[in-house]
């Protein structure tokens, strides 16, 4: 039997090599996208969608036997109250209009649903170690993870296994901060933010996506799963080490909580939280990481230069 999976957010940083990593595995891919345009690639069906109205192309879960479900609004802009229930309906939505288009879909094949997350879930928890069952931080992040979370998971009702993957920071060469923050050494403008002490739950993106998938063809995988390297860093570590690695000096001095509250609001949250997360529970399911500790990722990020 061909294995084909539907991929909502395909066109983002994980998106984007997640479907590319899908069919070199094997699979054929069905995408939604808000604009039906050619994919490029034979193994790659395209279907339009629009959340906001609710209304979805039912080919989409064509043959298929499992959802991988990405699709989300960018939260590295500014919080307006508007902004922010976009980031929250962008996600909670879309799975809803999934779910609803597989019950009236007699005889779907959609037995599997693999959602993204966030480890923005927990919010500041300092030095301590986080596992799963710690309670959601009541704030705009950790909110949005909860409600979103709780749409997923309503997927059981359907007899669909469901996961979610609470990532920490993707660091890839082809976008995101790792992207920004070479940029910003380059130019001499790098800095840490706050005291730098925070930890950043970080993951090379090939782990990422080999998570995605481990999770996909895990039977035993249910539920909540952190993700991130079982090797965190500190912010100023990491800035520094893509500092050296760069050749470049960090001349300016740290960036003052205050000054980024004032600039930024809550979104500043995302630069100053520290999150220390445990992935015992995904290494004893038998996930093996690739890039476990921050110095052999950066510098394999940094030699695709």
């Amino acid at each position: 039997m061909e294995k084909r999976v539907l991929v909502t957010g395909a066109s983002g940083l994980v998106g984007r090599a997640l479907v590319a990593a899908l069919v070199r595995r094997g699979y054929a891919v069905n995408v939604l996208s808000r604009q039906k345009q050619p994919s490029g690639l034979p193994d790659v069906r395209v279907y339009e969608w629009d959340i906001s109205a609710g209304e979805v192309d039912a080919r989409c879960v064509d043959g298929a036997q499992a959802i991988i479900h990405l699709a989300g609004e960018n939260i590295a802009q500014p919080w307006s109250n508007k902004r922010k229930r976009a980031i929250l309906e962008s996600r909670t939505h879309s799975i809803v209009l999934l779910y609803d288009l597989l019950k009236k879909q007699i005889g779907h094949e959609i037995r599997t649903v693999v959602s993204a997350s966030a480890s923005g879930y927990y919010g500041d928890m300092g030095d301590r170690w986080i596992s799963e069952d710690i309670a959601p931080a009541n704030d705009v992040l950790g909110q949005t993870c909860l409600e979103w979370e709780r749409a997923v998971s309503k997927g059981r009702h359907q007899g669909i296994r469901a996961v979610s993957l609470r990532s920490g920071v993707v660091l890839s060469y082809d976008g995101g901060i790792y992207r920004k923050l070479v940029g910003f050494v380059n130019a001499g403008l790098g800095a840490v933010p706050g005291t730098g002490k925070q930890w950043m739950p970080w993951i090379h993106i090939d782990d990422a996506v080999a998570m995605y998938i481990f999770a996909l063809e895990h039977p035993g995988i249910q539920g909540v799963y952190n993700m991130a390297a079982p090797e965190p860093a500190t912010f100023s570590a990491f800035i520094r080490l893509i500092a050296k690695q760069q050749g470049r000096p960090l001349w300016l001095p740290n960036i003052p909580r205050g000054i980024l509250k004032a600039v930024l609001g809550q979104m500043s949250e995302m630069l100053l939280s520290s999150a220390r997360l445990s992935v015992e529970k995904i290494r004893n399911a038998g996930f093996r990481f690739t890039y476990p500790e921050i110095g052999g990722a950066v510098k394999a990020l940094s030699g695709k230069r």
